[in-house]
């Protein structure tokens, strides 16, 4: 992305108690409606409160394809998908399909997982830490491999790794997008996480909490240190936000946000306050902010966001990397 494009807007959910498909439905044509670039949702089967006996689960990606033919414009994801939930075959296959009946409107987003309880509560293994990002890289590596691969080449596709093994794949997955859809990686590690995401990614996604800029510096140089032009890549960043136009309905708003440590790291307050906040990210580098919702039922939030907030974002320059 060029200095000065102008700042991405976009809506991330997760709602506070799960939610129902004709909840996401809603929630992303309103997004679609106000304006935004993209619609993305948490890739969870629990909630912030492990055991609230209201979650009600749903897949990530079950969703993002139903979403796909319901929804015109709205780019669609996950932030950040769980490397542990899928074998990369068939997330490659999954979200090349969901590419498809979007009319190439998809992005994926993976990391390591983190989440152990939701791993137990549903019979997921839930390797240490060390093993998660091996298998994280090895994933992104088969499914750009299979991605990147013509059908009808008469070796196709193979890999031998320490976790995942495919035997000359000649039929693999085809998006629309090309050469396929953008990967978002992101997270707060040091070294393997920006290293990773300097070799595979197309968007790094940095994660709450810590030094920002040296999050972002660390990026940079992960990339310089492959030969990759650190401009190429976006940088992106999450804003829990509870905004509205009295103290009430702020409040309101900031009583669905989970843990404290959300809380800390939100914009509670005005949407005058949250433009600020987002202009300081592009004073940064960050070109793409993703707004978290925690109330899927709250349309209002999503309108007031696109009438106060959104004009003035789109007109924000970009500082350079």
């Amino acid at each position: 992305m060029a200095p000065g494009d102008g700042i991405r807007l976009r809506i991330l959910v997760e709602p506070q108690h799960g939610g129902a498909y004709a909840d996401f439905l809603a929630m992303a044509l309103a997004v679609e409606d106000a304006g935004f670039d993209a619609f993305f949702r948490s890739d969870h089967l629990l909630g912030v409160v492990p055991d609230d006996p209201a979650y009600q689960p749903t897949d990530c990606w079950t969703t993002l394809g139903a979403l796909a033919r319901d929804t015109q414009r709205v780019r669609l994801g996950a932030l950040m998908g769980a490397a542990t939930f899928r074998h990369p075959g068939l997330l490659a296959t999954i979200v090349a399909s969901v590419d498809q009946m979007s009319g190439g409107r998809v992005e994926l987003g993976l990391g390591t997982g983190w989440f152990e309880r939701e791993h137990a509560a549903f019979g997921i293994p839930f390797p240490a830490q060390r093993e998660r990002f091996d298998r994280l890289e090895e994933q992104l590596a088969v499914i750009t491999g299979l991605w990147g691969t013509p059908p009808g080449d008469p070796d196709g596709f193979s890999f031998d790794g320490a976790h995942y093994r495919i035997e000359a794949n000649r039929n693999p997955p085809r998006p629309v997008q090309s050469p396929y859809p953008p990967i978002l990686i992101g997270g707060s590690g040091p070294k393997r996480t920006p290293a990773i995401a300097a070799r595979y990614a197309s968007e790094f996604n940095t994660a709450l909490g810590g030094d920002l800029r040296e999050r972002l510096g660390t990026f940079s140089r992960a990339c310089e240190a492959i030969g990759r032009d650190p401009a190429e890549p976006r940088r992106s960043s999450v804003i829990p936000t509870a905004v509205g136009g009295t103290p009430a309905e702020t409040e309101r708003r900031a009583s669905v946000i989970g843990s404290d440590f959300i809380r800390t790291n939100a914009l509670i307050g005005t949407p005058a306050m949250l433009t600020e906040r987002i202009a300081e990210l592009g004073g940064l580098g960050v070109d793409t902010v993703y707004l978290h919702i925690y109330d899927i039922h709250d349309l209002d939030h999503i309108a007031l966001l696109g009438a106060e907030v959104l004009p003035h974002v789109t007109a924000m320059k970009v500082a350079t990397p």
